[in-house]
């Protein structure tokens, strides 16, 4: 589990720091306005496919079963395989078509205004993205059953280094006005899923896998995962959703110079609460708080899934309720320090990273605020992934599809109410609020069905991190004093951010290292106690 992390998470810090430098390519081109909020919920429509199948549903109802076969008959696990992915492929082509025709509808009888034409066709181009990310997916899934963490975690890397250079190229070197810039990255992202399935194919046939069309659909490993995949898939995306939610809501109560300032509602004209740039707004702090999450929340949750399996399948439940303990106490190793540090650091790392082009100073201080209340729920964010899998590896998918469902209505309605006296900010603080509303109910489900010793050994871990953390924020509290009158320039903010960094990160490595917190192997890859030799063979 440890090796798997630790690779999983090398690459995708890789590809993590050139999706920061994608993203500080449209904060330079497009800052926050119109045009980027139409981008940032087009693209977030195919790319929520890549979260629900790359980091979700698919993936995590196919590895179980496709373990099982490889363990009992390998040549039924390549059936199935082909099966799933032929599936995948025609099910999202429909969807892709169907959606075409649906948006060809609306936009003849209902789209009025330019801002939303706009949005619709750059959904248009980006859809076919979806199948191909989708396949890319299912890919991963076999490798990483086949315990090869590299390609499926480098793929995202292509994606950035593409779209980075159709921005540069559109912008720069072409000089191109920003609606053409926008459609032309748009078409780009249709490229990136093509060289994303090249590559995920290259190490296929290493592990006997040959990648053909069938439909093996009435097997019973293809009914198994279907009737798994459709709850995964509001299990394991809650977050994302409700990141979806906050986008949809904050652009339908945005104002803008198409839509005016005031709007009516059953005969009461009211005022918008926020204003055009908000979703992308929100789009950026998302990017920031994110950046953890997936570095090593979901390469710590992806790693750890095929041990949760194999525990389960070989149904040695004490070994499983090791791995349950260590993967929430590592979550909240990572999770605690990290939700600390990006709200130290939260405004001068949004000038750092954001604020030059059409980024203005007033942006950095509107979108910081987001990203606090987003970072707050990182502790929330973290553990869904790890315990909406435990569900999933002892075949009890529905406890997460239906709390996920419950977080989404009271994400929603929450969203409805905050945003009138908070704005922008009060989305963000009803996705953090429902992360934990989702894992606390999970827990007790948990609890129930594995008994009360699934909560036992936590306290030693969780007290020696909190305790480290709280090191953390004393000397980050120290230090931003110290620097408080550095100038609040980028090559200022820059010192402060690393120093702050380094420091602080020192400090809680040093604390968890002096009080012995075990976790810490998650980063050097030994083990911290008495148990450590029985533990990492697990």
């Amino acid at each position: 589990m440890i090796k798997g992390f630790r690779q999983i998470a090398v690459l995708t810090v890789i590809s993590r720091i050139l999706g920061m430098a994608r993203d500080m390519a449209f904060a330079y081109f497009f800052g926050r306005g119109d045009l980027f909020d139409a981008w940032a919920i087009a693209f977030k429509i195919p790319n929520l496919s890549r979260r629900i199948f790359g980091e979700g549903a698919a993936a995590s109802s196919f590895i179980p079963v496709y373990s099982h076969h490889l363990e009992n008959n390998p040549k039924q696990a390549g059936r199935l395989a082909n099966t799933i992915v032929t599936a995948v492929f025609l099910i999202l082509t429909v969807v892709v078509i169907v959606s075409w025709l649906g948006i060809w509808g609306y936009m003849q009888i209902g789209a009025h205004l330019e801002e939303t034409r706009r949005m619709l066709k750059l959904t248009s181009i980006m859809l076919p993205y979806m199948v191909m990310i989708c396949s890319v997916a299912i890919l991963g899934g076999i490798l990483n059953s086949h315990r090869h963490f590299a390609m499926p975690a480098l793929a995202p890397v292509v994606l950035n280094i593409l779209l980075i250079t159709a921005l540069v190229v559109s912008g720069k070197m072409m000089g191109w006005p920003k609606e053409r810039m926008i459609y032309f990255t748009a078409w780009a992202v249709l490229a990136v899923g093509v060289g994303q399935v090249l590559l995920l194919m290259i190490p296929m046939k290493r592990y006997g896998v040959m990648i053909r069309p069938d439909w093996d659909i009435h097997s019973e490993g293809v009914r198994k995962i279907l009737a798994m995949m459709g709850p995964m898939i509001l299990g394991l995306t809650a977050t994302q959703i409700n990141t979806l939610a906050d986008d949809i809501i904050a652009k339908c109560l945005s104002g803008s110079a198409g839509k005016g300032d005031t709007f009516v509602l059953l005969g009461h004209t009211l005022r918008y609460p926020v204003w055009a740039g908000t979703v992308s707004g929100l789009f950026y702090a998302q990017r920031l708080y994110q950046f953890p999450l997936g570095v090593l929340g979901i390469s710590l949750a992806t790693a750890i899934y095929p041990v949760l399996s194999r525990n389960a399948a070989q149904k040695n439940y004490e070994e499983l309720l090791q791995t349950i303990r260590r993967g929430i106490c590592g979550a909240l190793f990572i999770a605690l320090p990290a939700t600390a540090g990006m709200i130290l650091i939260g405004r001068p790392l949004m000038r750092v990273i954001f604020q030059r082009g059409e980024f203005t100073a007033v942006d950095t201080q509107q979108t910081a605020m987001i990203l606090y209340f987003y970072s707050a729920g990182l502790c929330g964010y973290f553990c869904q992934q790890i315990i909406t899998r435990v569900f999933y590896s002892i075949g009890q998918p529905k406890a997460p599809a239906m709390t996920a469902v419950l977080a989404v209505a009271v994400n929603v309605g929450l969203n409805l109410t905050l945003i009138w006296p908070m704005g922008a900010a009060g989305l963000a603080l009803s996705t953090a609020f429902c992360s934990y509303v989702q894992v606390l109910i999970l827990l007790a489900l948990l609890r129930r069905q594995l008994g009360r010793q699934i909560l036992s050994g936590w306290g030693s871990s969780v007290l020696k991190t909190t305790f480290g953390t709280a090191g953390l924020i004393l000397v980050g509290i120290g230090g931003l004093h110290l620097m408080r009158n550095f100038p609040d320039t980028t090559v200022w903010d820059l010192v402060r951010v690393g120093i702050l960094v380094l420091v602080c990160g020192g400090v809680f490595l040093l604390i968890s290292w002096l009080s012995g917190n075990e976790m810490l192997s998650l980063l050097t890859g030994k083990m911290i106690g008495r148990s450590a030799r029985q533990r990492s063979e697990g």
